[in-house]
């Protein structure tokens, strides 16, 4: 079953409401604190995820809620939304414009909505299941590559990469045309525009990457854990996403390596 017309539709509100408050905030001398991972946060980011939350439970108070900000709510409910009010705070706090808001919508636990929106740069990709991924309306698709070699990489930061995933993610990169960082989940936006060939990560939230995949697979990508399997809310935060699903495949043999 996949995301209802009126889930959507509430979905692309908040997503409008995240943005009000987000770019109310930006550039504007802020307090940032430190939680327990040592990652910054924001009265933003906060106050955004707590009017999406009200929001969810005026329209659907039976429905579940899993946020990076407050936690779960009601999680083993049929239908459970997955809140990343800003993705990229570090980058946000430092006046970088590829933060977004992301917002999933997963049933039984299978992400069958997920948003991207870039309110900076006025960007905004939505993925439906069994419906072709938008960027601003307009329907995108990713971009044939025909080989591992000829990839062009994202991630985060190699810092998310350690211990034996730091010695997987090295094997995956020597084998890339070229590695880059620091676009946080505006790069899976860029892959299913067709911009980007792979993105791989490691060290994840479920907040951080459920609203990803129905993005990248609606534009014709491919997105999976580390072992290939498909994601979902349980998944260990470990994903590739590629547009080619060979160089997909390719680049799971690498990471087992």
């Amino acid at each position: 079953m996949g995301a209802q017309k009126e889930f959507i539709d509430l979905a692309v509100r908040a997503l409008d409401k995240a943005r009000e408050i987000t770019l109310a905030n930006f550039r504007t001398t802020i307090n940032i604190d430190t939680k327990d991972d040592a990652s910054p946060v924001t009265i933003a980011d906060r106050e955004t995820e707590r009017v999406i939350r009200e929001m969810i439970n005026a329209e659907f108070p039976d429905h579940g809620i899993l946020g990076e900000e407050f936690g779960p709510e009601n999680t083993d409910a049929e239908w459970v939304w997955v809140l990343d009010p800003i993705d990229g705070t570090a980058g946000f706090v430092t006046g970088k414009p590829l933060f977004g808001t992301l917002i999933a919508i997963a049933h039984n636990g299978k992400p069958v909505f997920g948003a991207i929106d870039a309110p900076a740069m006025n960007e905004r990709w939505i993925g439906v299941e069994g419906v072709p991924t938008t960027m601003n309306g307009t329907q995108v698709k990713v971009r044939d590559c025909d080989g591992l070699g000829n990839a062009w990489l994202y991630a985060t930061t190699p810092d998310m990469f350690i211990d034996e995933n730091k010695n997987s993610f090295e094997n995956l990169t020597r084998n890339v045309k070229r590695t880059n960082y620091g676009a946080d989940c505006y790069a899976y936006g860029l892959l299913a525009s067709g911009h980007v060939d792979l993105v791989c990560e490691a060290s994840l939230g479920t907040y951080d990457f459920m609203a990803l995949a129905p993005v990248v697979t609606g534009a014709g990508g491919t997105m999976t854990d580390w072992q290939g399997r498909l994601l979902n809310i349980n998944s260990d935060g470990r994903v590739v996403a590629a547009g080619s699903k060979s160089v997909h495949g390719v680049a799971l043999e690498k990471l087992r390596n």
